[in-house]
């Protein structure tokens, strides 16, 4: 199934170019794993990212630029071009499955409330941290806003919010505006890549109760 909904260009435009944070760039990445049209968009940007850099000045850089590029190429979590990439049917994408090499059951999942678990995944950012999230069957994350932004995408299963239905692929971007209710499918659990800037903020009386066990 071809996805529906897409990271937008600019968050595309970020990793082609190298400048997204790397729980950014994971997201962008498995969602180019399961998206032709994306990978095409994000190979002419790198194109044309190219193209604006041959037209620069040359610059000076430091002596141990080569030392440190090499480094880079060397760390386990550095994403591949988009050109890289194929489309596959694997449950976990393989930009995603460097994060987890012993699989799901290798993860330290923790249980956020009753139906809902998380995992944080070894990935820096600054402010921005990556994890995977299930959604048991028919359960809904209780209505949240956020503290920054929130980027969830599926990975199996999907959900329906305020917003519209999101399946394997899809990628739905929030914000502190936006407050939502994701549900899974009545029949199957529901797993995604989420990438926050912040805790979400559970709303009502229920969520100032839970609201302290979701900070960090």
């Amino acid at each position: 199934m071809t996805p529906r909904h897409h990271p937008a260009d600019e968050l595309i435009l970020d990793y082609a170019t190298g400048g997204a944070p790397e729980p950014v760039a994971l997201l962008v990445a498995t969602h180019l794993a399961l998206c032709p049209a994306c990978r095409r968009s994000a190979t002419r940007l790198e194109g044309v990212g190219g193209a604006l850099l041959d037209d620069l000045p040359p610059a000076a850089i430091a002596g141990d630029a080569l030392e440190r590029a090499l480094a880079r190429l060397d760390q386990p979590h550095a994403m591949p071009p988009p050109a890289a990439f194929a489309p596959t049917s694997r449950l976990l994408p393989t930009p995603l499955s460097r994060y987890a090499p012993a699989g799901l059951d290798g993860l330290a999942w923790r249980r956020v409330v009753s139906g809902i678990d998380q995992a944080a995944l070894p990935c820096g950012g600054g402010p921005m941290k990556a994890a995977l999230l299930k959604i048991a069957a028919g359960r809904a994350i209780p209505r949240h806003t956020h503290r920054g932004s929130e980027m969830l995408m599926v990975l199996d299963g999907a959900f329906s919010d305020e917003t519209g239905r999101y399946a394997r692929g899809d990628v739905e971007v929030s914000d502190e505006t936006i407050a939502h209710r994701p549900v899974a499918d009545a029949d199957r659990d529901c797993l995604c890549l989420i990438v926050t800037e912040g805790p979400m903020r559970l709303t009502g009386l229920v969520g100032r109760l839970i609201n302290p066990f979701l900070r960090g």
